[in-house]
């Protein structure tokens, strides 16, 4: 199984090449802003490094979210409009996801995992997950200390961008947490990790629709975006 996943969903750009339980090619740059420039060349370079063209692969994988609104657009619009143009089927593989992939198993062995995601407001994007990361609720946008809140009795590993700040609301609670070396942000090559096992599971996954958990920062204007005479 072949499969070119991308990821612009946070602070990073990153492509990878997939095959047989091994990442064959990757490219990682943390990218706050950018992603659409070097988007495309990243995935020219990958698929150059192994020799391998589209017609190669057998699935295309991207992140859905949640993350920056410009960003993930980036990522989705890339990864459908290559699965237009080639025919290849495109997996959709949350950020939550991706992340809680990156975290060593030793690591997460009998604890829970919250996996809290920098909303860039008051809120965080969280999810629980149980130590073999399996969904343990749904996802989640709320102050840090509500989500304290919800923390269970297990003990409890939080991974993630938003980590250290989720961290301080658990032991404001009593609640000690243990923070994972992990990286915080998603990588591509992590979501198609992810993507990889759902296709061998039989799993459906995700659809390539990006997943918001509230509304985007910029509106239109009520008059449609026109000035006022």
């Amino acid at each position: 199984m072949r499969i070119l996943a991308l990821d612009t969903a946070t602070t990073a750009c990153s492509v990878a090449v997939w095959e047989d339980e091994t990442v064959r090619a990757r490219r990682f740059e943390m990218m706050p802003r950018g992603q659409s420039e070097a988007l495309i060349p990243m995935v020219v370079g990958v698929l150059d490094e192994v020799s391998l063209t589209f017609g190669d692969l057998d699935y295309l994988a991207v992140t859905v979210g949640p993350g920056a609104f410009t960003g993930l657009r980036i990522g989705l619009a890339a990864a459908r409009g290559m699965a237009l143009a080639t025919g290849l089927p495109c997996l959709g593989v949350t950020t939550f996801d991706a992340v809680a992939e990156g975290i060593e198993p030793f690591e997460r062995a009998g604890r829970d995992v919250l996996i809290a995601l920098d909303a860039k407001r008051a809120d965080v994007y969280a999810q629980f997950f149980s130590p073999n990361l399996e969904a343990a609720s749904e996802p989640l946008a709320l102050p840090p200390d509500e989500l304290a809140g919800r923390i269970g009795a297990n003990p409890l590993l939080i991974a993630g961008d938003a980590s250290a700040r989720m961290a301080e609301a658990a032991a404001a609670r009593g609640i000690e947490a243990v923070l994972s070396t992990a990286p915080g942000v998603a990588d591509a090559a992590h979501v198609a990790a992810v993507a990889a096992r759902r296709q061998r599971a039989g799993q459906a996954g995700e659809p390539p629709e990006p997943l918001y958990l509230r509304p985007p920062d910029a509106t239109i204007s009520p008059n449609g975006g026109r000035l006022r005479p």
